[in-house]
């Protein structure tokens, strides 16, 4: 698992560490460029050539793969001091992180590697550590030393730090550690039980479940693009790295970056509370990138529907729940009650059937199919529990607190 901190770095630590990601973006595209000349020079036509330029390069050239750029990078080193002086397990996950994007290219067929300008390298990865870097109230980095962390939840104990990743963030203003934290414990897939519901997501409401819950969609980007487009237009009249230019883009970073948190913080809320209210839940399979395509893309992407369905998932593995997706084809225009099919427009807002007279939100009426399309797919091992009286169930299996088969947590799991 990763856990994410705030880290305060004095002066001279930031000055080294923007100098490391620099140094890594060159490095990358160094890279990359060796790889792009080496494709061209095999591009060219037995019979012809090209009348502007053709890019030639000897036979015995071998293709600069991961194992072989990483020697060429050890020749490099000698020559050029800035590479020497960054760590050396740094420098070779950029190369790493090159190649992983070179094989999801062949992979896939599209998303070939682009070159990086500057400032669109933002983190640096220790891949590995002999010993806890954390120390007190700090975290202790090869080259950089000690720095000062907000810690705001400990290490789970029988958890050993294999990994940490130093992030730039609103342009090098502020920094952030992700540490990546692994135990010796086999988690088994968690089977249908229990209680379960359907989350229908919208954009008048943001979401609607089979229980008849909806909540209002929060506009996190709307309600402050007047004042992102201001900050922007006075970011385009200064003259470009000049440093008045640099405040402006710093104020637009950390504007987007508030942007950012207050949706993820929203989604990751609601998801600890449908886990709180069930057991199982449902969700539609949409690809929400072609909703983004829309005349309504920019409210899509304000809501963050892809983003919700992943830590949704996230939050309902940690917590012992179980996840699924179902088919979303029809799911707004069949009658939950009698499966009787409801053709009418998507202004019409109530849902009441002509023939069994069902009536109820047309929202929450296509959460209720979700429901039952999942419990359907997914038949549950246990069966259904009952809410308390406050609405609320209590138990769920903590996974970064019980660990390694011992349940002395601060929270059990409820008997059913």
């Amino acid at each position: 698992m990763n856990y994410t901190y705030r880290i305060y770095p004095d002066v001279a630590q930031q000055q080294l560490m923007l100098s490391w990601l620099e140094t890594c973006r060159r490095l990358y595209n160094r890279c990359l460029r060796d790889l792009k000349d080496w494709i061209n020079s095999r591009k060219c036509p037995v019979d012809r050539c090209s009348i502007n330029r053709e890019y030639i390069m000897s036979t015995d050239i071998p293709f600069p793969g991961y194992i072989e750029q990483k020697r060429q990078l050890t020749q490099w080193k000698k020559t050029e001091p800035d590479l020497k002086e960054v760590h050396s397990q740094v420098t070779q996950d950029v190369v790493k992180r090159l190649h992983n994007s070179w094989e999801y290219f062949r992979q896939k067929g599209r998303g070939f590697p682009r070159f990086k300008k500057s400032g669109r390298y933002q983190s640096l990865l220790f891949p590995q550590f002999s010993k806890n870097p954390i120390i007190g109230s700090k975290i202790k980095l090869p080259k950089i030393g000690l720095i000062d962390i907000n810690l705001h939840r400990k290490i789970p104990d029988g958890f050993k730090v294999k990994g940490v990743r130093v992030l730039s963030r609103c342009r090098g203003t502020k920094w952030f550690v992700v540490i990546t934290i692994q135990a010796n414990v086999s988690v088994p897939d968690t089977p249908s039980f229990g209680r379960a519901i359907g989350v229908d997501v919208g954009l008048i409401d943001f979401l609607a479940t089979s229980d008849g819950l909806t909540i209002p969609r929060p506009k996190f980007f709307v309600d402050l693009q007047r004042e992102l487009k201001l900050l922007q237009r006075r970011t385009s009249r200064k003259q470009k790295q000049s440093k008045n230019w640099e405040k402006a883009q710093i104020k637009v970073a950390r504007l987007h970056h508030k942007i950012a948190n207050t949706r993820k913080d929203f989604h990751l809320k609601i998801a600890h509370q449908l886990c709180d209210q069930a057991d199982s839940i449902f969700v539609e399979d949409i690809d929400y990138r072609v909703m983004a395509k829309g005349f309504l893309g920019k409210h899509s992407l304000d809501a963050g529907f892809g983003q919700f369905r992943e830590l949704l998932k996230w939050v309902c593995w940690k917590r012992g729940k179980f996840f699924a997706t179902v088919d979303h084809k029809g799911t707004s225009k069949l009658c939950p009650e009698c499966g009787a099919d409801w053709d009418n427009n998507l202004s019409i807002r109530w849902h009441t059937c002509d023939e069994c007279g069902y009536s109820n939100n047309r929202d929450v009426a296509s959460a209720e199919v979700i429901c039952d399309r999942g419990m359907n797919k997914y038949p549950r091992t246990i069966g259904e529990r009952k809410l308390p009286a406050n609405g609320v169930l209590s138990g769920v299996l903590c996974l970064d607190k019980c660990y390694a088969g011992n349940l002395n947590c601060e929270v059990k799991k409820p008997t059913v």
